[in-house]
């Protein structure tokens, strides 16, 4: 039941080597995309957002969503029972979320010079437009990946790996062929130890998504059995979280027992925040008048609302083009592009997004016409905070009604 586990940079071979090895040990294949869209059903988180965990580039709305750490304790979830089914090659990203003391598993890391890579990508029928930029995308990802999971920055590192092949000296038959005579050996039987490491990691996955799915993040460690709970941000009730999170986990079948502690980190001035599904998260405010909209921005966050602001119609759009918020709250008058273009853009190609207008300047024809184009609701300034983060819960219902009626 061993695991081959392939990460590769850009460009190595990888499309010949990887489907060779398939071939020659009859273990199937399980790629990314896979294991996200795995993710995906376990999480109800759409797919395009769980792979978004493995770009060095996070969310704007991130730190109020939990977007990328929830998505990876889902991922997690999905390669451990993988994991457990064995006689599987696991190509890509995920490969680093299996912890180092499943022993039972043949690490494999292939990589090239730059100048290789970037001959082959040129020499592919659908190269790229500018191939050198996308491999240094694709090694920038990759680093920010191995930093977060196994605290090294350089992503070809070889101490996270047992075979480090450079395909640009070894062909794909002799690659293969040198894996295939190292995953015969005995180092790589399973054996108790690492069947036990196995179960760890897979109960460590368990209860990390039922914290998730409560809306809390923190550092989960399993041994045998026991869960150990770090808690890495400052709480001001430190032991109504402990309980909370102990009584959550304990419920996970095939936990022996559960305890906390608090990190290293837990005395710095973040502090710690559980997240609120129903409440809106990804809202972005855009308005020219920066003290408002950065006081409106503080104020919604006292309300479990987190928001991101663009100071104008131009910056909204480009923001909008990299990361889709749920709620966009929306002045008419800026400079450049207005706020009724952006609406007006915003309606005719994301309809998903509910846009809330919030003006100062606008009158009963305005109004008329933003409701027209699709606005959610009209407001004038000044606004009582309680309406306006009333109308946005208004909002955000509708935009999770529809959600669930796309999943029956």
């Amino acid at each position: 039941m061993s695991v081959i586990t392939v990460f590769n940079a850009l460009h190595c071979n990888e499309e010949l080597i990887i489907p060779q090895l398939v071939a020659k040990t009859g273990y199937r294949l399980v790629n990314d995309g896979q294991i996200v869209t795995l993710a995906g059903k376990l999480s109800g988180i759409a797919p395009d957002r769980v792979s978004r965990a493995f770009s060095s580039k996070t969310s704007l709305f991130n730190p109020f969503t939990h977007d990328k750490e929830r998505s990876v304790a889902y991922l997690r979830l999905a390669v451990a029972d993988l994991l457990a089914e064995g006689n599987t090659v696991i190509a890509g990203f995920c490969c680093h979320l299996i912890p180092a003391s499943i022993s039972h598993i043949l690490r494999i890391c292939l990589i090239a010079d730059m100048n290789y890579r970037l001959q082959l990508a040129q020499s592919l029928p659908s190269a790229e437009k500018d191939p050198l930029k996308a491999i240094h995308k694709s090694d920038e990802d990759k680093g920010a990946w191995t930093l977060q999971l196994q605290g090294k920055s350089d992503p070809w590192d070889s101490a996270l790996y047992d075979i480090v092949i450079p395909t640009d000296k070894i062909g794909a038959e002799e690659s293969v062929h040198l894996i295939v005579r190292n995953l015969h050996t005995d180092v790589l039987a399973p054996t108790d130890a690492s069947l036990a490491a196995l179960a760890d990691f897979r109960l460590q996955a368990r209860a990390q998504v039922a914290l998730a799915l409560e809306g809390h993040e923190v550092g989960v460690g399993v041994k045998d059995g026991a869960v150990t709970l770090t808690i890495e941000k400052n709480v001001l009730m430190l032991s109504r979280l402990e309980q909370e999170l102990q009584e959550i986990v304990s419920k996970v079948e095939g936990v022996k027992s559960v305890a906390t502690e608090v990190g290293k980190n837990f005395h710095q001035a973040d502090i710690y925040r559980k997240i609120d599904f129903q409440a809106p998260s990804r809202v972005l405010l855009v308005d020219d008048e920066r003290e408002f909209v950065q006081t409106l921005s503080e104020r919604l966050l006292l309300r479990d609302m987190g928001s991101a602001v663009a100071f104008d119609g131009e910056s909204a759009l480009e923001m909008l083009r990299e990361d889709e918020p749920d709620v966009i709250i929306l002045d008419l008058k800026m400079p450049g592009i207005d706020g009724m273009e952006v609406l007006r853009r915003v309606k005719a190609t994301q309809p998903d997004i509910e846009v809330i207008i919030l003006t100062g300047h606008g009158n009963e024809t305005d109004k008329e016409t933003c409701m027209q184009l699709g606005a959610f609701a009209y407001l004038q300034k000044p606004v009582d905070i309680d309406i306006l983060s009333q109308t946005m819960k208004q909002a955000n219902e509708k935009i999770l009604q529809r959600k669930q009626a796309k999943e029956i």
